[in-house]
């Protein structure tokens, strides 16, 4: 694991559909593994809410302790909403992170806060939920980076097999 630059830590995640939508984002933004803690994601496996079975090719691993799965000289960062937390929009990913993530019905303990190298937070009113709040922030990550990824060639590769939708004019970016 010592390669990987994206780890995602989910604390005892709650809902089979926010999981599998996790697996999801996971696959679609290219993270290298995550790491859950609690018995409820074995639960949540069996209904096969991956829809993009992300799980077949991104290590999905139970450990006890979160830090446990944290890659070598990455970087800890929570993503809560807590107060003092660095707002998303003003965060600088590191290369190497290791993103924790609360369950939906709680936080992350106040010892992993402790031990982050950041804490980031999403400003909404209101909290989202666990899928939401991966997505948004792997999604600001690749929105960040240098390279992100972009064309027709990824939207041929990305898009439904019913999509075909094209572009007739190029619209007009003021």
């Amino acid at each position: 694991m010592s390669t990987a630059k994206v780890v995602i830590g989910l604390s005892n995640p709650k809902s089979p559909a926010n999981v599998g939508a996790v697996l999801r984002a996971v696959g679609c933004f290219a993270a290298d593994a995550v790491f859950y803690t609690g018995e409820r994601y074995d639960r949540a496996a069996r209904f096969h809410t991956d829809t993009n079975n992300a799980a077949a090719s991104v290590p999905v691993t139970r450990v006890d302790q979160l830090l446990q799965g944290a890659p070598a000289h990455a970087s800890i960062v929570c993503i809560e909403l807590a107060e003092g937390a660095i707002p998303l929009a003003e965060y600088q990913h590191p290369e190497r992170a290791f993103y924790l993530f609360g369950p939906e019905d709680g936080s992350l303990s106040q010892a992993l806060v402790d031990r982050a190298d950041a804490v980031v937070y999403i400003p909404t009113r209101g909290c989202l939920n666990l899928a939401a709040t991966v997505n948004i922030v792997l999604y600001d990550r690749q929105a960040k980076a240098r390279a992100t990824p972009a064309g027709n060639a990824l939207i041929r590769e990305s898009r439904d097999s019913n999509n075909r939708v094209k572009v007739r004019q190029p619209l007009l970016h003021d």
